[in-house]
């Protein structure tokens, strides 16, 4: 034994996690993720549907688990079956956490519809405890727009999707749609259990009616500024963080105005969204929005291409005709927070940094930013960690110093961070 596993607590020590397995020949990789699972201190307890029983046997995991699988809602042979026959209840109240990997096509289908026709789909949809799910499929069946709905669904019911991976799968093609490995998501599951709690991170419980009234414009996304009709450059903001944003302030009480660059995102309720393409779109609507409406607050999460080319071709620069990308003449975008915050009586204004390098090159980088658009709060993150990420952690920066909201899933973030900013209004 390693002397850190003696003096370290381990996060998953004395959770009892709920494994479901469905059909897919990722399975075998599940045999690894329950070993893993309890050589850092976790009881696992494992539910398969009957498709899965076609890949590997219940007796493979109640071996490597140490107890009864369960397959079936009307099975009652089980040592430890539960008295009332209601294993999709009980199961679930002795468990701290859900993980079904593989997750298929299938069962995502069945369990963002809420249907409940076997025992998993059952205690996943009469949980009261987190779920995460792995993903693994066909990379066709993984991008097929159907697909990509459900999982959308599951997103905004609070569901964790880990992963999927990208690579060579079982029947010979390449792309995305691998179920991770075993050690991918040991990582991830351990992550989601230190995860702070919105106690943790000294959050409010509640943010109904701090922003009552207020209007607030907020930006989210890229921009995309096109080259020619079928390239562009962009960044690889998801837009997941000014959409939380929106949803707070919606909560909060706000009449919340959203511009949003291109991104694949269902509008939060109550929000108007504006849908935008390039840097200059998104200034121009963020100016006519203010125009119209006197804004209280604007934040300007969005992650606005710092250039753009100076003439877009009208049809696709070919190679055989001798154009040259690197000769290609480039301005630079309007800063859209900087104007806002330099208009006659503007509104509260909030600026997000995606920085690289680590906490302390924020600290160095944020205040001069700050100073420099002329904004009360800027708000900074490292972008790689959490572009496309579920979760995220900010550095605040205003006049008093500077604030760390420590890792956490997005939503709460918003709510921390739309707190702070209601308060900072009322002085």
């Amino acid at each position: 034994m390693h002397e850190s596993s003696v003096t370290t607590a381990l996060p998953l020590q004395n959770r009892h996690i709920l494994i479901g397995v469905t059909g897919g020949i990722a399975a075998y990789k599940t045999c690894e993720l329950v070993r893993r699972l309890q050589d850092q201190g976790a009881t696992v307890q494992v539910v398969m549907t009957e498709a899965a029983t076609r890949f590997v046997t219940t007796t493979t995991f109640q071996a490597l688990s140490g107890r009864p699988v369960y397959t079936s809602a009307w099975e009652s042979a089980y040592q430890s079956a539960p008295p009332n026959a209601m294993p999709h209840i009980d199961l679930t109240r002795e468990a701290d956490l859900i993980v079904v990997a593989p997750a298929s096509a299938d069962f995502i289908a069945r369990l963002a519809n809420g249907q409940c026709d076997d025992l998993l789909t059952t205690l996943c949809s009469a949980r009261e405890i987190p779920l995460l799910i792995a993903p693994a499929m066909n990379r066709q069946m993984w991008m097929n727009p159907a697909n990509q709905r459900q999982v959308n669904l599951l997103r905004d019911d609070g569901i964790e999707i880990l992963g999927p991976g990208s690579g060579p799968q079982a029947c010979g093609e390449v792309g995305d749609g691998r179920m991770l490995e075993p050690d991918q998501l040991l990582a991830l599951i351990q992550a989601y259990c230190e995860r702070p709690t919105m106690a943790q991170i000294n959050a409010t419980p509640n943010i109904r009616g701090v922003l009552e009234g207020r209007h607030v414009l907020i930006t989210a996304g890229p921009t995309f500024e096109p080259i020619d009709p079928v390239r562009g450059i962009t960044n690889r903001s998801s837009g997941k963080m000014g959409f939380a944003i929106a949803k707070a302030a919606r909560d909060a009480g706000a009449i919340v105005t959203l511009v949003a660059g291109p991104v694949h995102l269902p509008t939060p309720e109550g929000v108007r969204r504006i849908d935008v393409m390039t840097a200059l779109e998104m200034q121009d609507t963020v100016i006519t929005a203010l125009t119209h409406q006197q804004q209280d607050l604007f934040i300007a999460v969005a992650a606005v291409a710092d250039w753009r080319p100076a003439l877009s071709a009208a049809g696709k620069l070919k190679k055989e005709s001798g154009a040259d990308l690197q000769s290609l003449d480039w301005i630079e975008n309007p800063d859209i927070l900087a104007s806002v915050a330099a208009r006659p009586n503007p509104p509260y204004c909030v600026g997000f940094a995606a920085e690289t390098g680590t906490i302390d090159d924020l600290r160095q980088l944020l205040p001069a930013k700050r100073i420099r658009k002329n904004i009360p709060l800027i708000v900074g993150n490292i972008g790689p960690d959490t572009f496309g990420a579920d979760d995220n952690a900010l550095l605040l920066n205003d006049d008093h110093g500077f604030e760390p909201i420590d890792r956490a899933a997005k939503s709460d973030l918003a709510k921390a961070l739309i707190y702070r900013i209601a308060k900072r209004l009322a002085g």
